[in-house]
């Protein structure tokens, strides 16, 4: 896998994805990203989703509507989208996004349900730096909570979804190494560097 990270376009290069399996430290790192870097950042659909239905007590969880919580998880994704533009226009820096568009995909195929012409649709036409960094499932780390209910296997077969998943849609996946958040940043930035030079 190559390792530069040039920019693919004046738009969607500032759009960098971090995916991969729950509790594999992708949302920590993105964190540390935006406190020690300043970077913008959007926050991950699943769990604000979750978060907000089970304050109203409404249906869509994924425990209880997956479907629906795909839905709502797309709405998210969209708006994030939106959203991140107005920090991605020169001379700003990249938009870190704790998952994407996609990664709807991945998780309807891990439910065994269907994917409708609609989500494909956005997948295909919201678009990302053509590069994204994917974080491996890491057992040593991994720990359930009240918003992420998945088992470790569960956990490893959404890793292996969304490297699969991205790569339908063109993505070139980078595999963050299984080390401490400051390594981690620093790679990413070392990358990210790499490619506003290259612009």
């Amino acid at each position: 896998m190559s390792s530069s990270f040039t920019p693919a376009s004046a738009h969607s290069d500032r759009f960098v994805v971090v995916t991969g399996g729950p509790g594999a430290g992708k949302s920590t790192l993105i964190d540390r990203l935006a406190a020690a870097a300043g970077y913008a950042r959007t926050e991950e659909a699943g769990r604000g989703v979750i978060r907000d239905q089970a304050a109203i007590g409404g249906r869509g969880l994924p425990w209880t509507d997956p479907a629906l919580f795909a839905e709502l998880m797309l709405s998210w994704e969209l708006r994030s989208y939106r959203l991140a533009g107005a920090h991605a226009a020169p001379p700003a820096g990249p938009v870190f996004f704790d998952r994407g568009v996609p990664d709807i995909v991945g998780y309807l195929r891990l439910q065994g349900l269907p994917v409708p012409d609609h989500v494909h649709a956005a997948a295909r036409e919201y678009r990302y730096h053509r590069r994204v960094f994917v974080a491996p499932f890491w057992p040593e780390i991994y720990a359930a909570d009240a918003e992420r209910k998945q088992s470790p296997e569960e956990a490893e077969r959404t890793y292996l979804a969304m490297v699969d998943t991205y790569r339908e849609y063109g993505y070139e996946l980078i595999e963050l190494k299984r080390t401490p958040v400051e390594e981690r940043v620093r790679s990413v930035l070392r990358r990210v560097a790499r490619a506003r030079n290259d612009t």
